[in-house]
């Protein structure tokens, strides 16, 4: 019989959290635009013009992302260049702060897409709820933090890190795992990694003198170290390899009821990616400083670059059956998935259809 381990507990004490705080405003859900068909059809008598000449419905979508982060850039790029809209899809945004609390956020139905782990969807499916989780869109395939240190290291070696004391991500998250699987795999399991500390306190912890090495996203990392407060030391992407970090995910019900959204919205984010690849420091930069206010501009482009340069935004988004695998694999190394429990057939919470006809209509 399936145990929880600590991680999977605090997703369901999140979930049931967010479930109770949505459940007063079930009637308003239901009117909302999200929970309507995202193209309805007039009545046969209806004289209306043909959808050629109406303007194109857009449907909003409540959209939640994990952190914010460049480590996500192409959704951003998809917005300000207006691909969504081309979608007729629009995005209303916050950030979970969390994957657990995105999950949490498609369980309680006050989301309808969220940018998570992929490992949250293994998690709920395993709790044979009434609500299954499904990836449609493989965003990353490598692991977006970066070690920095806090003294200038001339050649970098993973096994000086025994003794020494990282400011790392939270127990059960896809850094915290990575972390964990890339000190095993480099012999640096005498590392203390400090996993207590909200991310969003993490780099104003290490300014102050907490820690001698910490795992930062972009562009929080590069700006550490413009300040002179931090130096680099790795790559966790390029260290632990390929790697399916963060994947867009939606109940199993809201892609059955709105397949035409969840098309234009892995069109929308597509074209995006293509576009990053070939967009120069200028366009990155005009398109991408709205969402890091305070970020300068050679930051953000730095910060695109070095993601870039590590293959992080595969060019066909696909969750394979061997990354799959290794995600699996990496979550029963961490304790957070007993054997037994892993899901033999990934297309019970894997749906790579609409990636595969990308830049067909919404």
């Amino acid at each position: 019989m399936f145990k929880p381990t600590r991680p999977v507990m605090l997703l369901l004490a999140a979930l049931l959290l967010a479930f109770a705080a949505s459940c007063g405003s079930a009637n308003e859900k239901s009117a909302s635009p999200s929970a309507t068909s995202a193209s309805p059809s007039p009545s046969a008598a209806d004289p209306s013009p043909s959808p050629s000449d109406k303007p194109k419905q857009i449907v909003t979508i409540k959209f939640s992302e994990v952190i914010r982060s460049i480590f996500y850039a192409p959704y951003y790029a998809a917005i300000s260049q207006g691909y969504f809209e081309e979608e007729g899809l629009k995005l209303d945004m916050n950030t979970a702060q969390g994957s657990d609390k995105g999950a949490a956020a498609l369980i309680a139905g006050t989301a309808d897409i969220s940018l998570v782990g992929p490992e949250t969807a293994i998690y709920i499916y395993n709790q044979q709820g009434e609500k299954k989780l499904k990836i449609f869109h493989q965003l990353t395939m490598k692991d977006g933090s970066f070690l920095l240190s806090r003294n200038k290291i001339d050649a970098f070696d993973w096994t000086s890190l025994a003794g020494k004391k990282i400011i790392g991500w939270r127990p059960g998250s896809a850094p915290q795992m990575v972390m964990a699987s890339a000190l095993k795999a480099e012999g640096a399991e005498g590392a203390s990694v400090v996993t207590n500390i909200a991310a969003p306190a993490m780099a104003g912890a290490f300014a102050s003198g907490q820690g001698d090495y910490i795992q930062l996203f972009e562009p929080v990392a590069s700006m550490l170290i413009a300040e002179g407060k931090a130096y680099y030391a790795a790559s966790l992407g390029e260290t632990f390899g390929d790697f399916p970090e963060t994947s867009f995910v939606a109940t199993t019900d809201y892609i059955e009821k709105h397949p035409q959204v969840i098309q234009g919205f892995v069109n929308a984010v597509a074209k995006a990616t293509a576009w990053l690849a070939s967009a120069s420091d200028d366009e990155i930069a005009a398109a991408l400083t709205p969402y890091f206010e305070g970020t300068p501009k050679e930051r953000i482009v730095e910060s695109v670059r070095r993601y870039q340069k590590q293959d992080t935004w595969p060019a066909t988004p696909v969750l394979t059956a061997e990354a799959f695998d290794k995600l699996q694999s990496v979550l029963i190394d961490n304790g957070v998935l007993k054997t037994e429990d892993k899901i033999a057939d990934m297309n019970e919470i894997v749906d790579m259809s609409f990636v595969q006809r990308i830049g067909e209509a919404g």
